[in-house]
C-alpha cells in the first residue's frame, strides 16, 4: 500500500508506533465504503492499520484484514488486542484473499472490500527495506521479505529485460540507457545497496532531477512493482473481491500511480457496462453475455483535498474509485499475462 500517511488521532493502534502514517483519503474512504452494524469487511492492505481502525470505530461490524508483510502482521497485535474478535489479521497478499479469509466468508458473503496500493509509509521510511534511496540500505523491496529481490534481478537479468521491466513499470523513456549502465556496472561489482542504483541512474541524467524529483525515482518504482508484481496482484485480488462481495456490498480501491488506477478504471469500467467488449483477457462471447456486476459510485475518482495534501504531501497522487457489487454471477475468471508485461 502506499499508504502515505495522515493523522490518525489518539487512539490505539500500530500506527501510535508509526507517528508519520496518515491513512490517506480517510474520510472519503469511510464516506464511501458506509460501514454497517453487524457487516463484514475485508481490508486487504492492512499495514499499520489506519482503514481498519476507522472502519471498526464506524460501526459495530468485523473486519478481517490482509497484508503480506510479516512486519505488518507483527506490529497489528495492540490493534487485534483492542478489538478482541471484531479484528482478525491475517499474513497473506490480498490476491489470494478467498484462501486466506475464515470459511465462512464464502462467495458472496461479504460487505465491503478495501484496498490501499503499493508501499506503505512505514516501508518506504524504513531503509533496511529498500524501497527508497533516500537513505543507503540493502536494495531489497521485497514486501513479503521472500522470493527475488530487486538486486537479485538486476544482478542476474538480461540487458533488454531490465530496460522493459524499468520502461514498463517506471514509464521511464530513458529506460535502455539505464539498463545499459547498469549491466556495464555489474561487470565491475555486483549491485547491493540502494545508493549504488541511485548513483547509476543518477549518472544517466549527469545529476539533473526529472519533473523536480530524483532521476532515479521511476527506476525505484518499476522495480518495487516488479519485484512484488503488483499489477499482477492488482487484478487477481479485483477479481477476488468481486467473487467474494454480496449484492449491495462495496469495492473501494485507492490508487497512487497512473498504472493502478488505469487497471482499477479499466476492471470497473468493464464489470459496470461502461466498456462492453473491451477486455483482453476474456473471449468477446463471454464479455457479451455478461451482466454488470459492479455499478460505479463515482464516474470520476476522489483525489485529497487541499487540507489533506498540506498535511500529507504524499497523498498528492491518491485517486479512489469506487463500485457496488450488483446481483449478477460474477465474470469468469480471466487468463493471461501477469500485469502489463
Amino acid at each position: 500500500m502506499t499508504r502515505g500517511g495522515g493523522a490518525e488521532g489518539a487512539s490505539l493502534g500500530p500506527a501510535d508506533k508509526h507517528p508519520r502514517h496518515i491513512p490517506v483519503l480517510i474520510s472519503e474512504v469511510l464516506e464511501t465504503l458506509q460501514p454497517k452494524d453487524g457487516a463484514t469487511y475485508i481490508d486487504g492492505t492492512f499495514g499499520a492499520g489506519g482503514y481498519t481502525r476507522a472502519i471498526l470505530e464506524a460501526a459495530d461490524c468485523r473486519v478481517v484484514a490482509l497484508d503480506r508483510d510479516p512486519n505488518a502482521i507483527r506490529d497489528s497485535a495492540q490493534l487485534t488486542a483492542h478489538f478482541g474478535d471484531r479484528l482478525k489479521v491475517i499474513q497473506s497478499p490480498f490476491s489470494q484473499m478467498e484462501d486466506a479469509v475464515p470459511e465462512e466468508l464464502s462467495a458472496g458473503t461479504v460487505d465491503g472490500v478495501v484496498l490501499d496500493i503499493g508501499v506503505s509509509s512505514m516501508q518506504l521510511d524504513d531503509a533496511a527495506r529498500g524501497f527508497s534511496f533516500q537513505s543507503d540500505g540493502p536494495l531489497d523491496m521485497r514486501m513479503s521479505s521472500s522470493g527475488m529481490s530487486a538486486a537479485d534481478f538486476l544482478n542476474t537479468a538480461d540487458e533488454e529485460e531490465i530496460a522493459n521491466v524499468i520502461y514498463e513499470f517506471g514509464e521511464e523513456h530513458r529506460s535502455r540507457a539505464i539498463a545499459r549502465a547498469i549491466v556495464k556496472r555489474r561487470t565491475e561489482t555486483a549491485f547491493t545497496r540502494t545508493l549504488e542504483l541511485a548513483d547509476v541512474v543518477s549518472r544517466v541524467f549527469h545529476g539533473r532531477k526529472v519533473d523536480g524529483r530524483h532521476p532515479a525515482t521511476r527506476t525505484f518504482q518499476a522495480l518495487r512493482i516488479y519485484v512484488n508484481d503488483e499489477l499482477g496482484e492488482l487484478e487477481q485480488g479485483l477479481t477476488a473481491a468481486e467473487r467474494l462481495l454480496k449484492p449491495g456490498g462495496r469495492l473501494v480501491v485507492v490508487t497512487f500511480h497512473s498504472l493502478e488506477d488505469r487497471i482499477v478504471k479499466k476492471f470497473l469500467a468493464e464489470r459496470s457496462g461502461k466498456t462492453p467488449g473491451s477486455s483482453r483477457h476474456l473471449p468477446p462471447e463471454l464479455i457479451k453475455s455478461a451482466k454488470p456486476s459492479f455499478r460505479l459510485v463515482n464516474s470520476r475518482p476522489l483525489t485529497p483535498s487541499k487540507g489533506e495534501l498540506e498535511v500529507n504531501p504524499r497523498s498528492r497522487s491518491a485517486r479512489l474509485r469506487a463500485a457496488i457489487r450488483t446481483d449478477a454471477a460474477a465474470w469468469p475468471a480471466k487468463s493471461g499475462a501477469k500485469g502489463l508485461l
